[in-house]
């Protein structure tokens, strides 16, 4: 029993979790950043391409 306290003790004295927990937080925020950036791009050349296509149709009529 004493050496699971000991493991327990040690285990919540390290700095090892805090520090993996950290580099999870800040790549879940560099992965929501990258999601908008990517979201924000690809409408704007969606909203880019369709009044190019609107234009081609107009002048194809």
């Amino acid at each position: 029993m004493k050496s699971l306290a000991l493991k327990m003790h040690r285990f919540l004295v390290s700095e090892d979790g805090p520090t993996a927990v950290e580099y999870a937080v800040m790549l879940a925020l560099i992965i929501v950043v990258c999601l908008t950036a990517i979201s924000a791009v690809g409408t704007g050349a969606r909203e880019t391409f369709d009044e190019i296509s609107g234009e081609l149709g107009q002048m194809a009529e």
